[in-house]
């Protein structure tokens, strides 16, 4: 099969425009698609398709996919780059096309930015079906010509690690427990001599007095784990790393505050921090990229029984302070806390922590978007200039005192893990908890619970967990390893 893409017309009596790979192949055919495409209706709109069959014997069956104008760029209004996710629906809607007539390998024209046409491919393709009996047929995407190789690659790359998160969010919580999740991880940076993972145990994490942490899984028969990853691909073992942390309940239940039952199901994604700063180190790894990164995953299971957290339990945290648990189901704070002390041991450059951590979230800003709360301007600029290439945006939310406020005014303990004003401001009120576990002057805190799914509304994302902001992690990491600043 091969896809190919056709730009809109300015005007609409212009006659489409091929990309140079549809002009080449449209003269091997000796000008028969060109012909076709203009008998067979109007115009080809963005996104849209036409599949033509027997015009070579190469290609049985070819898919022309709409890429809208051909001089789409930045769009300022969205905060992203319009031909780049113009191309990734394009390419991602054709190879699927060829998918649902089982053919196996499908080349792809670069369509201008092989990257992105790789991350169409890649990630339009993915799907979760590892438990079913009747799966769909795999599908090999390859890049048409070889003009872009290593733009493709890297796009394979990229689009690689966000369905690894895809992979660990989508499956169910009975084959990802903590345990299988650091093994699964482990499993992929096995062959990276840069890489070391440490898988350490409950009694670690007990020396390392993580009381928050530990409160949160004693509810649960599966014991915690905390993971840790050192990549060192900076040119210097020494020199201050990239400190990941991701937030890692592989299920909640919310705990003795019982989440309803209607889409409990979906709490198996609750470990989606974990998995996308997991992935964006093993892209890393894969990409060589020439710095030194930590990751730090606390992961347990949040369930009710007799020895659970329970409302108004007061527990101590790494660093002393103790917090005061209103709501069981506000337990993702509780690990990052703990998690966020330690990730103080480094002498990071940069902490950044990812989590699927408030519904609020969700409320503010719905799936367009991942929520981001620093103290650092710096980091802020070079998070948002990688999510406009990528596409997987961030948006801007406040840290202000006017919420720390809120969790510190605490009847007996020194924090409470909900604001007092309950449900008013609810990511803000958990991004101000979690400032009072960070005094690195480099931190960001990005609130992935809207981006935690995808219905339909990334067009090149099948339903189902997203594995949002992977793509965006590494490009940061990547703007990162060149930026001189410390």
């Amino acid at each position: 099969g091969l896809v190919l893409g056709i730009y809109s017309s300015e005007k609409d009596e212009d006659a489409a425009q091929f990309t140079s790979a549809g002009d080449a192949f449209d003269r091997l055919v000796s000008g028969k698609l060109r012909e076709l495409l203009s008998v067979c209706g109007p115009p080809l709109k963005k996104g849209k398709t036409r599949m033509f069959h027997g015009l070579h014997q190469d290609f049985p069956s070819v898919v022309v996919v709409g890429l809208g104008k051909k001089n789409a760029g930045v769009n300022d209004q969205e905060n992203w780059n319009e031909g780049k996710e113009n191309i990734r629906a394009a390419v991602a809607v054709g190879c699927r096309q060829l998918q649902d007539l089982e053919i196996p390998c499908v080349e792809v024209d670069p369509c201008g930015d092989a990257q992105a046409a790789a991350e169409g491919a890649v990630l339009g393709l993915h799907e979760y079906n590892e438990l079913k009996q009747k799966k769909k047929p795999a599908v090999t995407p390859q890049l048409h010509g070889s003009a872009e190789s290593e733009a493709w690659q890297k796009g394979v790359i990229y689009a690689e690690g966000q369905n690894l998160a895809r992979y660990l969010m989508e499956a169910p919580a009975n084959y990802i427990t903590p345990i299988k999740f650091a093994e699964h991880i482990e499993q992929k940076l096995r062959s990276f001599s840069n890489v070391k993972v440490h898988i350490r145990s409950e009694s670690w994490i007990t020396t390392q007095q993580m009381g928050a942490f530990l409160s949160v899984a004693k509810g649960s028969a599966e014991p915690p784990i905390f993971l840790e990853i050192h990549y060192l691909g900076g040119a210097n073992t020494n020199d201050s790393p990239l400190v990941f942390v991701g937030k890692g309940v592989t299920f909640d239940s919310g705990g003795i505050s019982l989440k309803p039952s209607s889409g409990m199901d979906a709490m198996r994604a609750d470990m989606g921090g974990a998995a996308t700063i997991c992935s964006t180190i093993v892209t890393a790894a894969a990409l060589n990229l020439p710095l030194n990164i930590i990751g730090l995953a606390p992961l347990c299971e949040n369930m009710p029984s007799g020895k659970a957290n329970k409302p108004g339990d007061v527990v101590r945290a790494k660093n002393g302070k103790t917090i005061q648990v209103d709501n069981t189901d506000a337990e993702g704070r509780l690990l990052l806390a703990d998690a966020l002390c330690y990730a103080h041991n480094f002498n990071a450059r940069a902490i950044v922590n990812a989590a699927t951590l408030t519904g609020a979230m969700d409320v503010a800003l719905g799936s367009a978007a991942t929520g981001v709360f620093t103290n650092s301007s710096w980091l802020w600029s070079h998070l948002y200039e990688a999510s406009i290439l990528t596409g997987d945006r961030v948006w801007r939310m406040p840290l202000f005192e006017h919420y720390t406020k809120q969790v510190t005014d605490c009847p007996l303990a020194d924090l409470s893990n909900i604001g007092k004003y309950s449900r008013a401001g609810g990511a803000c009120t958990a991004a101000a908890f979690l400032k009072e576990f960070v005094t690195a002057s480099h931190w960001v805190h990005l609130d992935i619970a809207g981006v935690m799914s995808n219905k339909d509304e990334v067009p090149y994302l099948r339903k189902g967990m997203a594995g949002r902001p992977t793509r965006t992690l590494v490009e940061f990491a990547a703007r990162l390893s060149q930026d001189s600043h410390s």
